[in-house]
């Protein structure tokens, strides 16, 4: 008897917790189909695009006296076997060349014409893996070794360029391997390791914060302090950033000692984008959580933020492999921003001039969620 009473119990306790869960239409919607809607979109991110597209940078002078018989080879190539772009720009490609495969998908080449400087500033950046130039009347390769698209992308070129002969990589002389700093992918990594490191600090450690100590009734006890409200978020703001600083600084060293990572550009600048960068999530975060007090909702909303930007916005792999039409949308991102300075400071050598713009508009983001958060929130 006493043992059923307890089966009974138990049942009637998990019948109230569920009511309780189901009661709460956010939890519904963040924990059910905002999962859906996120499958949804990144499936047709992905799915709806049957060609793989592969850019390739050519330069038909690398700054050499080349006669017309050696650069024959790669000119005819792409004059007589690619389809010429008649509106072709300088965001642009010059060439198209598509090869048709029912059974191993069919592969579509953009060629971009350019000097050799844009092109490795490309390379760092993920938009490209493969640079192809004319040298005694061969194509010569050039890419990271480590890179296993760029080699796929080498492959199939070298069994078309030319004569049509394929020479396996090990054994190939057309290649020369770029191990320069910057174009590594672990160069192309860490910038957007440190960069998620800091959206997902801030987002959970300040967000999630907030929110659990809001349903545990422990914000209610600070309505009775003369604390000023801003300055109790400006003190998680603080605190975040500088714990912030350490792990970023913890990554960096690890990176530089065992890859030999280096910062080519201004560190100034880049520890005021990493500060902008800070603080712009860190309104975000003060926003999201200036209202509810339940976790699961509260789950919701930071996922909700901290996802689409953790696949969008280039952390692991370049957000030019995304459609044309969503790239100008992917980089007005708050991560892309980030990401994209920290990155050409770290490879590019830039500076002030080309990150003020980020900083800009990363400081008016976090200022303004900062206020609008500050203007809504409840302590209970």
């Amino acid at each position: 008897m006493n043992r059923w009473l307890k089966y009974k119990q138990l049942w009637q306790l998990i019948q109230a917790l569920f009511k309780e869960i189901i009661r709460e239409p956010g939890v519904l919607f963040w924990g059910i189909l905002f999962p859906i809607l996120m499958s949804l979109g990144l499936g047709l991110a992905f799915t709806q695009k049957p060609d793989v597209i592969r850019k390739v940078a050519v330069i038909i002078s690398h700054g050499e006296d080349i006669s017309a018989d050696s650069s024959r080879t790669l000119v005819y190539f792409l004059e007589s076997r690619c389809e010429k772009n008649p509106a072709a720009g300088d965001d642009s490609y010059k060439w198209k060349l598509s090869l048709r495969n029912d059974k191993l998908g069919n592969s579509i080449f953009y060629f971009y014409e350019m000097e050799w400087e844009q092109a490795l500033v490309l390379l760092k950046r993920g938009t490209l893996n493969v640079v192809v130039l004319e040298k005694d009347g061969e194509p010569v390769y050039h890419f990271d070794p480590q890179n296993s698209d760029a080699q796929l992308t080498y492959i199939k070129l070298n069994s078309i360029i030319g004569k049509g002969k394929q020479i396996p990589v090990e054994t190939t002389a057309n290649v020369e391997p770029l191990t320069m700093k910057g174009t590594r992918y672990i160069d192309f990594l860490v910038p957007g390791l440190i960069t998620m490191g800091v959206m997902m600090s801030c987002m959970w450690g300040i967000s999630y914060g907030l929110i659990e100590k809001r349903s545990k009734k422990l914000l209610r006890r600070l309505v009775a302090t003369p604390m000023k409200k801003s300055h109790f978020l400006f003190a998680q703001i603080t605190v975040r950033i500088l714990m912030n600083f350490v792990e970023s600084f913890t990554l960096l060293i690890f990176a530089i000692i065992t890859f030999r990572l280096t910062i080519q550009g201004d560190i100034s600048a880049l520890v005021l984008l990493f500060l902008a960068g800070n603080f712009a999530f860190s309104g975000i975060a003060i926003f999201v959580s200036s209202h509810t007090s339940n976790t699961e909702v509260g789950n919701g909303l930071i996922n909700a933020i901290v996802f689409p930007m953790m696949v969008l916005s280039g952390i692991f792999f370049s957000y030019h492999n995304f459609p044309d039409w969503s790239i100008k949308v992917i980089q007005a991102l708050p991560l892309t921003m980030l990401t994209d300075g920290i990155r050409s400071i770290f490879n590019e050598g830039a500076g002030y001039r080309e990150v003020t713009l980020p900083i800009f508009l990363l400081m008016a983001t976090g200022a303004v969620f900062f206020l609008a958060g500050l203007k809504i929130f409840k302590w209970h």
